[in-house]
């Protein structure tokens, strides 16, 4: 009951902070085509007006690239370089925009106000970045030892079947992504705690994620698989939707764009149900930790 309560509850904050959802995918998107922009550039100049373009009517072409050259070598090298300053910036950006959508989804969170939502970004902005760093730092470390040793002595080892590799390596990915969902639920523990104290604590912060994640592991743990399962599912339909519809007119290129970009937003929505689920289950696990904030809040 108290899982259907934390999710009923977290649904509740999420569509609350629909400002903070829009404000995370308008900054996303401005970001992404700072790369994609000066990118689709580039392979303008390289096809220029040709018939090379026909070859992508039916789906990706990489005979298309290969023909290209030169130009499909600073192609590769531009997407490179693009690529890491994507996902650093990436890094950062979610670690900030974070900060303010955690302090939304309080239940002693005031009316959603932009103005307070990035003050509250800039004031949790290194607390935030600290766990995200450390925990994703964690999970890479914990996946490679499970995965690589296992595998590394199965594939050395003579005494065992073909097949074994295999089936060790489907095992250990399957525990890899358990591990990487206990792990999240230990970041989004500690985040919520974070925006529910004054002062940025990092370390602190963690620590309440790991003790809270096993000491209300039955509660959180279900909750957490059956959300992150519909995020998965969500993205895989946007991946099967996006990859069948292919528009031959310009009308159809702007209604595919206008299309994938709402399925953006849903999943930002998905993810922010997730992080009101874990906060409202927080809080009821904290009763007296709750009471007290909403006695300082209204003071």
């Amino acid at each position: 009951m108290k899982i259907f309560k934390a999710i009923g509850s977290g649904c509740t904050r999420a569509l609350r902070s629909w400002k903070g959802v829009l404000i995370i995918w308008f900054l996303l998107f401005i970001l992404i085509s700072l790369v994609a922009l000066p990118m689709k550039g580039v392979m303008k100049a390289g096809f220029g007006s040709s018939m090379i373009t026909e070859k992508f009517a039916d789906g990706f072409n990489l005979e298309a690239f290969s023909d290209l050259g030169a130009t499909f070598r600073s192609l590769i090298q531009y997407f490179s370089t693009g690529l890491l300053i994507l996902i650093f910036l990436g890094i950062v950006m979610n670690a900030f925009l974070t900060g303010g959508l955690f302090n939304s989804l309080k239940e002693v969170g005031k009316k959603f106000q932009v103005s307070e939502f990035f003050r509250t970004s800039a004031k949790y902005f290194w607390s935030f970045l600290g766990i995200t760093l450390i925990i994703s730092a964690i999970i890479v470390m914990l996946s490679l030892f499970i995965f690589i040793i296992p595998v590394s002595f199965a594939i050395q080892s003579n005494s065992i079947p073909e097949s074994a590799p295999y089936i060790i390596g489907g095992i250990t990915i399957s525990f890899s992504l358990l591990l990487t969902i206990i792990l999240l639920l230990v970041a989004d523990y500690a985040r919520a705690w974070q925006a529910a104290h004054e002062k940025p604590a990092c370390f602190k912060a963690i620590g309440f994620g790991f003790s809270r994640t096993f000491k209300k592991f039955r509660s959180s743990f279900p909750m957490m698989i059956l959300i992150v399962t519909i995020q998965v599912i969500f993205s895989w339909l946007i991946i099967i939707i996006t990859g069948l519809w292919r528009p031959v007119t310009g009308g159809g290129v702007f209604l595919l764009f206008i299309f994938s970009q709402v399925l953006f937003i849903v999943k930002i929505m998905l993810k922010t149900w997730r992080y009101g689920s874990v906060t409202a289950l927080k809080e009821v696990n904290d009763p007296a930790t709750h009471i007290s904030e909403n006695v300082n809040v209204n003071i």
